[in-house]
Formats: C-alpha cells, sequence, structure tokens
C-alpha cells in the first residue's frame, strides 16, 4: 500500500526540497527520497504537513475536487463577536474570490502546544482569542486573509488535521509514516466525480450516455479534539 508522512513542519520552513537562500527547507526534517508534499503549507505557518511518493494518493489529497477538509488553529488578535463569526461561517469575500463557509468556533482555552520559536509578539493592551477554524478549501494565505477581513489579524496558525489524519502528538520538525490503501479514503460530500470525455463530432446520432449515480455523502468530519 502507499506509504503517508504526517510531519509537523515548523515555523520558518519553506514547503520545498530544493534550497532556500532565506528558509530551512524540507530536508531539514525529512529525509527520504523520492517523496513530495501534499498540499502546502505557509512557511510563517505550523502543523501537520502530508507527504508520499505515490501520485495518486497525492493527487487524492491535493486534488481540490476531492475537498478534504482542513481543521486549523488560529490566534487571533482581538475578541470576536458573533457577527465576525457568522462572517466567517457564511463566506468572506476577498476580493479574488469568495470563500466557501467555514466550520468556526471559539476554543474555551489555549491549545496546549510546544512553544514557538520565534515566540509571537504581543500588544499588551490588545487581547488575543484561539479559534478552531474547518476550510474545505486551501488557496494562498487564504485563513490569515480571512481573519483579516473580518477585523482579526492572526497572530498564529497551526494546522492540526487534514481529513482523517491528525496531528496529535506530533512534535516539531517530528514525522511518522502509514500505510494508506486508496479504497479506505473517505469521499468527502462535496467531491466532484471527472467531468465526461469530450464528444466526437460524427454525423451519426449518438445515444446519450446515461449519468453517473450520486455517491453517498460521506461522513462528516467534525471539530478536533484539543489535545
Amino acid at each position: 500500500m502507499p506509504q503517508l508522512i504526517l510531519l509537523n513542519k515548523p515555523y520558518g520552513v519553506i514547503c520545498q526540497f530544493s534550497d532556500h537562500p532565506l528558509h530551512p527547507t524540507l530536508k531539514s526534517c525529512v529525509s527520504q527520497a523520492g517523496v513530495y508534499p501534499a498540499g502546502r503549507l505557509d512557511t510563517d505557518s505550523e502543523g501537520l504537513l502530508l507527504l508520499t511518493g505515490d501520485g495518486e494518493l497525492q493527487h487524492r489529497i491535493s486534488d481540490p475536487r476531492w475537498k478534504q477538509p482542513k481543521t486549523y488553529w488560529v490566534q487571533v488578535e482581538g475578541r470576536p463577536d458573533e457577527d465576525k463569526l457568522a462572517a466567517l461561517r457564511a463566506g468572506v469575500d476577498l476580493g479574488d474570490f469568495v470563500t466557501q463557509p467555514a466550520e468556526v468556533r471559539v476554543l474555551p482555552e489555549p491549545p496546549a502546544l510546544w512553544e514557538r520559536k520565534p515566540p509571537v509578539r504581543f500588544r499588551k493592551t490588545v487581547p488575543d482569542t484561539w479559534l478552531e477554524i474547518i476550510i474545505s478549501e486551501g488557496k494562498n494565505r487564504q485563513v490569515r486573509r480571512m481573519t483579516a477581513k473580518v477585523g482579526l489579524p492572526t497572530l498564529r496558525l497551526v494546522r492540526v488535521a487534514i481529513g482523517p489524519w491528525r496531528l496529535d502528538d506530533l512534535q516539531p520538525g517530528m514525522q511518522r509514516s502509514i500505510e494508506v490503501s486508496l479504497a479506505d479514503l473517505p469521499r468527502p460530500r462535496h467531491a466532484k466525480p471527472a467531468g465526461p470525455a469530450p464528444a466526437r463530432k460524427d454525423p451519426k446520432p449518438q445515444a446519450v450516455p446515461k449519468a453517473a449515480p450520486t455517491p453517498a455523502p460521506a461522513p462528516r468530519f467534525r471539530f478536533a479534539k484539543k489535545k
């Protein structure tokens, strides 16, 4: 079965293996050859990154049609009121696109995370709040842009889950490898089947193909449990 690496990407590590003049790369954490990230995580974000050398598995994880839900713990500046939370849940107009509805809740207390290096810079006069945000997209800096748009700038962002895979007790720079059966992968509710191939030009009438049956809804992923 295909191998999947779950890595806790540290803050400041860039998601590439080729050398970079300013940042450490994935080579500082992953020694295996022939594996590549299935998706990305910003250099200034931390947490779960999936890597594999299997092309089909990489496609199933990163292809937007599958829309694997991604769970983030986000430390924001300020205290969100219900209007701001509702705006995040409903979808945020970021100018170049409108985000899909998200699942958002306020964490009752800060999660027990490792100390970030360098530490987050706080303003003593401004409170901060931890949110759990689940999105089914993964566009560039999307969560940071969403919180900034509603007036809650992100101070720290940690991805704790992608679909059924969780960060759990992995510390920064640590990894674990698991075997994954493609047949056992969950199919999210919003995944779209591949479109039909273009019809050939033919003077003879063609029978209309039957539409593929609609897949049954997959189980909904709940909020990640705080460790």
